[in-house]
């Protein structure tokens, strides 16, 4: 007869602790593979942790600003445009977000151009709005804030009168894109002041706006002799404004800007 071969048998709870122990250590190594894994992907797909400088692209026509755009780690495309009589056809005025600015690497950039074909635009009803619902209202039509008129009412801030080229005009009339809209405000005298902000270092046409949201006007400019033309002016920065920043002046008051394209001359904060 065969002898038959004794087994030793494992106790019990040792054999449980090894399974135990060595399904652990593989859970533990299949959870990090996995963690490292999505990690890798989700930097990949979302360029985390790699930023770029959004170039200036305005004074471009649509195709420069594209390729300007790729060469610094965006992308850009012409998604509005505006008649501007001042302006060459074909040439973006306007970016968001605007130049300087920290973004993630192949962020779009929105532009507008100016429109190579004068297209018209209904005037919207603005009588009746603040000034800042009327400002939307005026860039979603594709207008511009030319100046702020301010007359003694009861209401500080709220249209009165809407006005282009001199002339009052009514809802539904149809204008030019682009075209200046100045707005006739009323004025309460016991809150008819507001503060001068800086806009030093600020282009051009974002120095305006700045303006125009602490509702003063843009005053004369003062430009170097090298900015001849007004597509050199939307390349320029303020240098110095007067009055100062902070000061306290009327609404309506104008401020005078300072133009230079050369930036060492821009005072450091």
């Amino acid at each position: 007869m065969a002898k038959t071969q004794r087994k030793h048998k494992i106790p019990e709870g040792k054999l449980t602790w090894g399974f135990v122990l060595k399904n652990a250590v593989a859970a533990v190594v299949v959870i990090t593979l996995i963690f490292l894994g999505i990690s890798w992907w989700l930097n990949g797909y979302t360029n985390h942790g790699k930023t770029v400088v959004v170039p200036d692209l305005t004074n471009m026509t649509g195709k420069e600003a594209a390729k300007a755009a790729r060469s610094a780690g965006v992308r850009a495309t012409v998604e509005d445009s505006v008649f501007m009589p001042k302006l060459g056809k074909g040439i973006v005025f306007r970016q968001e977000p605007r130049a300087g600015l920290t973004v993630k690497k192949g962020r779009h950039i929105r532009l507008t151009a100016n429109a190579v074909i004068p297209k018209k635009v209904q005037m919207p009803n603005l009588v009746g709005y603040n000034i800042m619902e009327a400002k939307a209202e005026i860039i979603s039509h594709g207008l511009t804030i030319g100046r702020l008129e301010y007359v003694r009412d009861i209401a500080t801030n709220v249209v009165m009168e809407q006005k282009v080229a001199g002339r009052v005009i009514r809802p539904g009339t149809e204008i030019i894109s682009g075209s200046e809209v100045t707005l006739v405000l009323g004025l309460n005298p016991r809150f008819g002041t507001t503060v001068v902000p800086n806009v030093v270092g600020s282009k051009f046409l974002s120095a305006i706006d700045g303006l125009h949201d602490n509702f003063l006007n843009r005053g004369k400019v003062v430009a170097d002799p090298d900015i001849r033309t007004y597509a050199d002016s939307i390349q320029a920065y303020v240098y110095r404004q007067d009055p100062s920043p902070r000061a306290s002046r009327s609404m309506g008051s104008p401020v005078v800007l300072y133009l230079t394209k050369n930036e060492s001359k821009i005072p450091t904060k």
